[in-house]
This record gives structure tokens, C-alpha cells and sequence, in this order.
């Protein structure tokens, strides 16, 4: 469907399009002249250790500040008593009846807490943080003089910022006049389009309609046809080549302009596909069926956020989730479902595999420069949705990112991609190119990924090296084991050390020696608390702040914090999915070529679900863009290998196609 045709059809049906996009701005305007602004108020508390504590543990008697050992146990100890309802009922009971919250100060790594207080009367704000502030000392001798702890022993509180100036928040207020306008404006577009395939059906006009359309193709830059790979196309370079960090200003992570951009393209799809322009292509329901289990479990944890009374972080962090979902959802259905011919399936994951060459070879650059080129990419109306992003080093190397958000993200992603490109390497239809052309990908994309200095890099190499190079004939093997060799000693000449620090992380992780290791794994006996509180649905998908709670370099644990059990399982479905579907392209592939897709998908899916323990992956909206389109684009090939499969023989016909022929994929190369 063309942009030509999108904006005849709002033409026709303007009767339904204005008046329900002058209602959604009339409603806007109401709801901002009738929201009132609200104020909030900050002050932070240290907690201060007593002088008695120079005597060893335990002798020094006091049972709370000795929890784990730390004071950061006591400050989570009263965090939770101040988050409670028979706390908030004491502070109604002192005049404190605005929403209050209670946290780890954001940044900080020790006892220290921020009190915050919102409200809409901006003296009543500063007096109730005020009191806010004294009832946290307050509560935390209580807790302590219940325990019989003596006074000498007894951990203080210290105020470190004095209760600040209430300052208005106009974000939450310009929120909702914006979430009202959206809603308004998409239900008025949907409608739109709903009327104008109802009334075409009625009066048999759609062929009729359609000409005047393809009229205006000829003529109209604007009116050449659109397809799915065209926009993903689009997508692709946009995740790809504005850094990740860079976000829409109060859209958080999930405002990249490349997750804007894949919300737009869900609405091009849902216009074409209520007019009838575009039906999903038989065979290829598994991926969405599979993201409808996802799509239900992020559903039921944000349904969980909203009945447990959650923080206004959280609030906005579980909307922020939402959009995401969305983001992934378009991805799946515009591969899986948006692309009808094969051809065009092939050509966005070249382009795929294109673009990600081109980020890995910025990746080279950041490394042997010592820099990070995307901080120096600024584009007028992004801003940095990451804080204090820093040029990273391990040993004596830079770790590079290029334009991902983190060096984990950007070895993934290369992992990921790099099966496709070794396939599209050996891809006979590609064979008049020259070899630069067909093997620069591969070079470059297994050649940064040590670059990074990173186990969850070299773990995807492994995985994609052990996949795909034992499936081979054992000529070809035999070769690949012997260039991979001389590969890592020409890394050990070129880069003197490279080698023997990734040597080393791994025997560090081996002995349990290594400090991140250790960080990672205590983290895990911590998530068990939160997964006990709601363990079906979680506390909320995109909720488990690192900045309210911490980080847990884990996707699986995170998913179980965020969405609990049945979010996990359906992590978990998805993921085994894509190896499935890897499994049966290769099982139902009628060429050598197919085969060895199949098996691109089956490495591209087990290394995503193996790297998926080393690091929270779909918090990296990069990385989750490259893992849903892989996902997707698995579901829609399967659909065309089974469409081409030979049919088994019955009593009907007993002849079976697999006597024919089978079909070649005649393509001509480009000049």
C-alpha cells in the first residue's frame, strides 16, 4: 500500500477522520486545562553507622545492622517497613495523605535513601516531606528499640539533602494530554480504513479504486508501492545507525527513532491489511502465535504493576514496556506476515547482514583509536536515554561499542547475525561476486566480536563456530578449523595480550574468582524475595528499575522479577521456537542452500538463548530489534520451505511430488 493510497483513503473518509481527531484534541485540551499541576518534593537520609562497631561482629549487639553485614540490608529493611500500609496509615495519620516514595538513592551503592512527595499544593508538598523525612529517623529507632538494641549501639539517620523546593511536573501532565491525543487520533485512523474496506465490499469498487492509485504511482514519487521489506529496510538503518542511547526525550529506552518509526509501520500494516491489500502468507502463524503468549504474559504483569500500588517510576515504567512490546509485535507481523515472495526475504536479511558489517567495522575503529565514535553523534531533538555512558576498558583495551548502548549489546548483536552472514558467504546464488563482497561480513562481524572483550561475545562465537562448522562436509570443515586457528594467532600478533585477557576471564569464571562473576551471582539469591511476592506475573514488564532496585545481567532472572513465571515461560517458548523453526527449515530444505539457512536460523536462535544468561538482552532495543526480526523472518521462511515441501502420497494420490522435480530458485544477478 503506497503512501498515495494511505492519504486518498483519509481523503474519502475525512467525515470519520476529522471529527474524531478534533474530538481526541478537544479532550487533550480539556484534560490539560482540568489536570492540576503536580509538585514533588526530594530529600535524601544516609544512615550512620554507631561508634560501638569497631568491636567485631557480632559482639557489638545490634541485629539489624548486622543483616548480611551491611548497612544497605538496614536501609532495604526500612525502605519496606516505610513502603508498608501500616506505615503510610501513621503518616496519614500526621498530615502526610500525598503519594510518597521511598528508595535507594539513584547512583549510589551504600545506605542512602531518597524521600519523595508528590502532590498538587506545593507548601503542603515541602511540609509533608518535611515530616516524611523526620518519620523515616523516627521509624527506624522504633524498629531497633523493638529488636532490644541498645542506645549506644543504634544505627542514626542523617539528612544529606535538606527537603528541596517543590518543583512542578509538567512530564506526567503532558503525558496524558498526549496519550489522549494518540488514542484519539489512532482509533479515528483504524476507523477509517475499517470504513472505507466496509463500503468498497459493499459496492464492489475495490478494483476500481485501486487503478485511479496505481494512476498516480507513475506520476508521484510519494505513490510508488510500499512493502514491508522496504520499511524494515528502514528500520534497520535507523536502529542501526543513530546510536541506541539516543532516545525521544521522556520516552525513555524504548524511544529510539527506530522503535517510533516500527509503531508507524504497524499502523501502515493494520491500514493494508483491513483494506485487503495484504493477507498473511499461509504457514507462517507460529511467531505471531508465539508473541501472543508474550504479548499476554507482559499484559498480565502490567495488570499486576497496576493492583499492587506501585511507585509513579514504576507507573511509567511499565507503560514504557508496553510501547516495547508494541515495537516487537510490529517487527514479527510486518516479516512474518507483511512479506509475501521470498526474494524479498532474502534481500532484508542481506541488508541485514550489510548493515551490521558496517557497525562492526565502526567497532574496529573504537578500538584500535580508544574512543567511542557514537559520543560524538548528537542529533537535535534525542537525547542520551542511558546516563553516564563512558568509553569501557578491560585489561589494558578499550571495549567498543559503536553505536549500541553497551559492549555487551553490540557483541550480541553481531552474534546473532553472524550465521547469516557465513551462509550468505557460501550462498551459490551470490557466487559471481567477488570475495570481498561475500566474506568482508563474516571477517569483520567474527572479527570485532573478540574485540569486545567479553565472554558473552566469545561464548556467541563458540556456539556459532560448533553449529554451523560441524554440519559441514568435512573438506570445508576441515578448512574453517584450520583458518580459525590462524585467526587467533594472527589476533595474538596483532594485539599482543588480547588473547591471554580473554584466556583469563574465562578461568576467572572457571575458579569463581572473578568479581563481576561473583557481583552476578549474589544478585541471583536476591531476586528470590521479589519472585516470591507475585510469582505468576511479577511486579511489571520494564518495572525492576536498576536505580530502585539493581541490575541483574540476566534476562531470565529479569523476566521473572518483572513478569514472573508464566513471562519466563513464555521467554522461554519463544526462544525454543526460533531453534524449532531453525530445525525444520533444514529438515523440509530441498537444496544444500536452504539447508544451511535452516541451520543459520537454529545457531542464530541457540546463541540468543544462551547469551541470554550473560546479560539483560531485551533491554537493549538493538539487540531486540535484530532478535525479534530473526525470530520472524525464521517463521516466514519455514512457511515458503513447507509451501515448496513434497507432499506425502495417499490413497487419493498415491504418486507423491517428491518424483517432480524439485523447484530452482532462478535468480538474475544484478549487473
Amino acid at each position: 500500500m503506497s503512501l498515495g493510497e494511505i492519504v486518498a483513503v483519509l481523503r474519502r473518509r475525512w467525515y470519520v477522520m476529522v471529527p474524531l481527531t478534533l474530538i481526541s484534541l478537544l479532550a487533550g485540551a480539556h484534560l490539560y486545562r482540568s489536570v492540576p499541576v503536580a509538585y514533588q518534593s526530594e530529600s535524601s537520609v544516609a544512615l550512620l553507622d554507631s561508634t560501638a562497631v569497631a568491636e567485631l561482629a557480632p559482639a557489638f549487639g545490634n541485629p539489624i545492622a548486622n543483616a548480611g553485614g551491611s548497612l544497605v540490608v538496614t536501609a532495604d529493611v526500612l525502605i519496606r517497613t516505610l513502603s508498608g500500609t501500616d506505615a503510610a496509615r501513621d503518616l496519614q495519620g500526621i498530615g502526610v495523605t500525598d503519594p510518597y516514595t521511598v528508595g535507594f538513592a539513584a547512583n549510589t551503592s551504600g545506605p542512602m535513601l531518597t524521600l519523595t512527595v508528590t502532590g498538587t499544593d506545593r507548601a503542603k508538598v515541602l511540609e509533608e516531606t518535611n515530616k516524611l523525612t523526620a518519620f523515616a529517623g523516627e521509624t527506624l529507632n522504633a524498629l531497633q528499640a523493638a529488636a532490644k538494641v541498645k542506645p549506644a549501639y543504634m544505627v542514626q539517620t542523617a539528612p544529606v539533602v535538606l527537603p528541596q523546593t517543590p518543583v512542578p511536573q509538567m512530564k506526567s501532565r503532558y503525558q496524558q494530554v498526549l496519550g489522549v491525543v494518540i488514542l484519539g487520533t489512532t482509533t479515528a485512523f483504524t476507523l477509517s480504513f475499517l470504513t472505507d474496506s466496509l463500503l468498497a465490499a459493499l459496492r464492489r469498487r475495490r478494483a476500481a479504486s485501486a487503478a485511479p492509485a496505481r494512476g498516480r504511482g507513475r506520476r508521484k514519487p510519494w505513490g510508488r508501492q510500499l512493502d514491508a521489506t522496504a520499511l524494515l529496510s528502514c528500520y534497520l538503518a535507523l536502529a542501526f545507525f543513530i546510536p541506541s542511547n539516543l532516545t525521544l526525550p521522556g520516552m525513555g529506552g524504548v524511544g529510539t527513532p527506530a522503535n517510533v518509526f516500527a509503531l508507524l509501520c504497524l499502523f501502515w500494516y493494520l491500514a493494508a491489511w483491513i483494506t485487503g491489500r495484504i493477507l498473511p502468507a499461509p504457514g507462517t502463524r507460529l511467531p505471531r502465535v508465539v508473541m501472543c503468549l508474550l504479548a499476554f504474559s507482559v499484559l498480565g504483569s502490567y495488570l499486576a504493576n497496576a493492583m499492587r500500588g506501585s511507585s509513579h517510576k514504576e507507573v511509567l515504567a511499565a507503560d514504557r514496556g508496553l510501547i516495547g512490546l508494541l515495537v516487537w509485535v510490529s517487527l514479527v507481523v510486518l516479516v512474518s506476515a507483511g512479506i509475501q515472495d521470498r526474494d524479498r526475504l532474502d534481500v532484508l536479511l542481506r541488508r541485514a547482514v550489510v548493515m551490521g558489517t558496517v557497525v562492526a567495522a565502526i567497532g574496529f575503529y573504537d578500538f584500535f583509536t580508544a574512543t567511542n565514535i557514537a559520543d560524538s553523534i548528537s542529533i537535535p531533538g534525542l537525547k542520551s536515554g542511558v546516563a553516564q555512558i563512558t568509553t569501557l576498558d578491560r585489561g589494558s583495551f578499550t571495549r567498543p561499542r559503536s553505536t549500541t548502548a553497551q559492549p555487551l549489546e553490540f557483541g550480541g548483536m553481531l552474534a546473532i547475525l553472524l550465521p547469516f552472514a557465513v551462509q550468505q558467504a557460501f550462498d551459490p546464488v551470490r557466487r559471481h561476486l567477488r570475495a570481498w563482497r561475500r566474506w568482508g561480513p563474516v571477517v569483520l562481524m567474527g572479527g570485532a566480536l573478540p574485540l569486545t572483550v567479553s565472554r558473552t561475545s566469545i561464548i556467541g562465537a563458540l556456539i556459532v563456530v560448533l553449529v554451523m562448522v560441524l554440519r559441514w562436509k568435512p573438506e570445508r570443515r576441515w578448512a574453517a578449523i584450520g583458518l580459525l586457528m590462524g585467526s587467533v594467532a594472527c589476533f595474538k600478533v596483532i594485539i599482543p595480550g588480547l588473547i591471554g585477557t580473554i584466556t583469563a576471564l574465562f578461568a576467572s569464571f572457571l575458579t569463581n574468582s572473578d568479581s563481576s562473576t561473583q557481583a552476578r551471582t549474589v544478585k541471583y539469591s536476591a531476586i528470590v524475595p521479589y519472585l516470591g511476592e507475585r510469582p505468576l506475573f511479577g511486579r511489571g514488564s520494564g518495572t525492576f528499575l536498576p536505580e530502585l532496585f539493581f541490575f541483574t545481567d540476566n534476562q531470565y532472572m529479569l523476566t521473572l522479577a518483572e513478569m514472573g513465571l508464566v513471562g519466563l515461560l513464555a521467554l522461554l517458548v519463544l526462544l525454543f521456537t526460533g531453534i524449532h523453526q531453525g530445525g525444520a527449515i533444514r529438515r523440509l530444505a530441498r537444496t544444500e542452500s536452504d539447508r544451511e539457512l535452516g541451520q543459520a536460523f537454529f545457531a542464530s536462535a541457540l546463541v540468543s538463548l544462551v547469551i541470554a544468561a550473560t546479560f539483560d538482552a531485551l533491554s537493549f532495543p538493538m539487540f531486540a530489534g535484530v532478535f525479534f526480526l530473526t525470530i520472524a523472518a525464521g517463521g516466514s521462511y519455514l512457511g515458503f520451505i513447507r509451501r515448496t515441501a513434497p507432499q506425502p502420497a495417499t490413497v487419493e494420490s498415491p504418486c507423491s511430488s517428491a518424483s517432480q522435480p524439485p523447484a530452482a530458485r532462478i535468480r538474475v544477478p544484478a549487473p
